[in-house]
This record gives C-alpha cells, structure tokens and sequence, in this order.
C-alpha cells in the first residue's frame, strides 16, 4: 500500500472509542470556535454574496446555509459556510503552521455531509478527528515551500480534509475514498497574489469554501464510480512533489494512530492573521510591565520568520483584508486598540491617522535565533520608549496555540462575544451545550437549526 491507500484506510478504521478524551476535547473546542466564527462570518458582505449565490441557484438539499432559513445540497452548503468561518480571520488554525484549517476545510464539511446523510453526532465527530488526522499530516508532508511559491495553503490542504470527512460519511470503501482523495487533488488551488493586489483581496476568503466543496463533490463523485490517481499525495506528479519544493513523504503516515494531529488545533484570539498574533500579544506584555503611552513609541522592531518579511510586510493595504494579513497594520492597530474585539477592524482604520503614522515606526526583520529554532510564528517585540529606554519581549507560544490553549471558558467567551448580537444568549447556551454533548447528540438538525436563524 502506497501513503494515499494507508490514510484512507486509516480514516475508515478509525472508531470514536479510539480516539482519546482530550482529543475529543480538542475538537469540540475547535467545532464552537467554528460555529461562533462562522455566524459572525455570514454577517460580512462578501459571505453574504457567496450565500446568495447558493440561494439563488434553487438547488434543494438537506444541509443548513448558515445565517440563513435555507438549506441546500452538501457541497454548495460547504462553499458558503467554509467562506463564513474564514471570512474575517477568525477561524482556527493549526499549529505549528501546515497551511490547515481544521474548522473551515474538515468541521463544516462533514457537518454539511452529517446532515445530508441524518448521521449523528458520535459520527460526525469521528469523521471529523479523521479529517483533521490526513489534512494536517499532508500539510506537513508537503513542506513550508507552498506559500514561498505562491500558493494559498489551506485552499490546497483543505480539499483533502473534507474529501475525508464527507467520504466516511458517505459510507465510501476504501478504493472509492482513495479516489475521493485523489479527484480532491485536482481541485485544491488558490494564489497569495492577494497579498499584494490593490483590488480583490476577498478572494482570499473564498479559498477555505472553495476547498470545503471541493473536497465533498470529491466524495460525491467518488460515490459514484468516478476515479482519480490512487498516487495522489506521493506520486512523481502528485500533490507533494508538484506544490512543494521540499516535500517530507515520510510524514504522511508519521506516528498514524499513535500521535494526534488534532491536538495541535491552535484556536484564534484577534481577527487579523495568526502570524501577528505573537507580536501583539508581545506589545500587550509590554505595555502591562512598562505602562507606555503611545506617544512614547519611537520604534517598533518586530523579529520572527522569514515569513513575516517576505508576505506581511503591506505598509500600505488598500482593503480590509489586506490590512488584516499586514503585520505593521494590526500591530499598530493594536496600540490604540482592543485586538481581540473583532469590532476593532473596520474600514475606518485603514484611514485612521494615529495608525498610519504608527505603522511607520514599525520594522518587520528576520530573527536569527527563532528562524535558526524554528519557533514558527514567535515573536520577538523591541520598543524604542526614548528616555524610557529599549525594552524587548520574546513570545512563543501565544494564547490559543497547544501549548497554551485557551480554557473552556475562553472559548465561549469568544463564542459570546462573536454572536452577541446574532443569538440570544438562550440560543448561545444552547448552541455551547450541543457541541458539549455532541457524542450524544442523534439527530443534527438541532444545532442546524440553531444556526440558520438570528435570534
């Protein structure tokens, strides 16, 4: 058996009594995370279009459009939801980075799936763990090189994860879900040219939907006999060796069943890229021990990969999103804001004078000791307060990665705070209830309905 055959057996096999508590306990946090993020997503504008979108095609199917009182066949479902949960930097991550999105590209596809198919919660969330196992391993397998050369990560890995998820519970064998992966190959794509664009930059929120459906029409396309290449993660023109320029075959099947890679789950605190989480929370420790003002920063040094030079750099974002992936951008926003109040980022800001002017005083540069480490997104924070003097603060592990994840309670907090607004807290109770009991839970429809309308 080659790497593809092993992990589609693998995700067959898999039982719920095989997977551990505190993993279970991983992706429930991570499933509220979702939902909360993915309610506040179907607020913003370009959700709203891609919802509309699938509305308007008439197709009826059993799987809830979020935000909405409509349901829609699985894959079109997929397609809006995964574009809500990504749609405002929120949704999680893995950790370290692999370019995975285990919420967007391997929850809400299986959940679109578990409704379509009246699966319950126990399924669901197995069908989930297992997603999550083969998205993020190939993630890795595939190497870091994928964003150096241009490609937007998760819009790649993620065809794979709901290939996965949706294929278990669709009830594919283990050939069908070896073509299920293999045809999700042909549909993972998505360009970093947003990164640097002047217009267009909400394509990037497209990329996590569009890899959420493309994974389940894999899998519905396997269902019915249609192939693809069973070499597809390892072949000589396969996913890894195409995108990658340094692939790690080995990691494929690295540790299978024996080290989870669903508890490297890392769950978002602020609404801007993960890789400016460790420089905000740097500043924050900063501004608690020295109690600076604002007007005493005369420089900001910002030290980390090389990443944070050669793709976060934009001192000049001309749209929302692109201020939310800028590093200078949301670092300065943070001095004179809450960053973890996804209220904070607004179109005003990317006029706001004092940010403007405190952008300039930030200086992104590799730091040899994290880069030589490979501490992937830490942080080192030097600030120049003048007659107060230089002061530095190296952070590693932020809040919300694995080695220091966010409690329970957290969590819901963020849930409250992201759906405040949308659910009453009656429904919010409710909602954190039903992911709490998931295991138990035999019909679904309870949390989609939970999810279709506001109040």
């Amino acid at each position: 058996m080659n790497e593809t055959q092993k992990l589609a057996r693998y995700a067959l096999d898999l039982s719920y009594r095989q997977i551990p508590r505190e993993v279970i306990g991983r992706a429930k946090a991570c499933i509220l995370d979702t939902l909360a993020v993915s309610l506040y997503g179907s607020t913003k504008p370009w959700s709203k279009t891609v919802s509309d979108y699938v509305i308007a095609s008439g197709a009826r199917g059993s799987s809830t459009v979020f935000g909405s009182k409509q349901k829609a066949p699985a894959e079109r479902a997929a397609l809006a939801n995964g574009t809500m949960a990504h749609a405002f930097e929120l949704d999680n991550v893995r950790q370290p980075g692999a370019g995975v999105h285990p919420g967007a590209t391997g929850f809400l596809p299986a959940f679109a799936m578990a409704e379509e198919t009246r699966a319950d919660g126990k399924a669901l969330l197995t069908a989930f763990v297992a997603g999550c196992e083969v998205m993020s391993r190939i993630g890795v397998a595939a190497g870091n090189s994928l964003e150096r050369r241009g490609f937007h990560a998760p819009g790649l890995t993620g065809t794979f994860g709901a290939a996965v998820a949706a294929g278990r519970l669709l009830g594919l064998n283990e050939k069908k879900l070896v073509n299920a992966l293999g045809i999700a190959g042909s549909y993972s794509g998505g360009l970093m040219e947003f990164s640097r664009c002047h217009e267009g930059a909400m394509i990037k929120r497209l990329h996590l939907g569009k890899a959420a459906e493309g994974g389940v029409t894999a899998a519905q396309l396997a269902s019915r006999g249609f192939a693809g290449p069973e070499s597809v993660l390892e072949g000589k023109f396969g996913f890894c060796q195409t995108f990658s320029d340094s692939p790690q075959l080995d990691y494929l099947t690295h540790r299978l069943g024996r080290v989870w890679e669903s508890m490297n789950i890392c769950i978002k605190r602020c609404a801007c890229h993960i890789n400016a989480h460790a420089p905000i929370e740097a500043l924050q420790k900063l501004r608690s021990e020295f109690q600076f003002q604002p007007e005493d920063i005369r420089a900001i040094e910002i030290g980390g990969i090389e990443k944070l030079v050669t793709h976060h750099a934009n001192y000049r974002p001309t749209d929302l999103m692109m201020a939310q992936y800028s590093i200078p951008f949301c670092v300065a926003l943070s001095v004179y804001f809450d960053p973890t109040d996804p209220a904070s980022f607004d179109e005003r800001k990317l006029t706001d004078k004092r940010i403007l002017a405190m952008m300039r005083k930030v200086q992104l540069k590799v730091d040899p000791e994290i880069e030589k480490k490979g501490w992937d997104r830490a942080a080192r924070v030097t600030l120049d307060l003048g007659k107060k003097g230089r002061h530095a603060k190296l952070v590693i592990h932020f809040k919300g990665t694995p080695a220091n994840p966010m409690s329970s309670e957290e969590v819901e907090n963020k849930a409250q705070k992201l759906t405040r607004g949308i659910l009453s807290p009656r429904r919010l109770e409710r909602l954190v209830d039903a992911v709490a009991s998931l295991e138990k839970i035999a019909d679904l429809s309870k949390i989609g309905a939970l999810m279709r309308t506001a109040q």
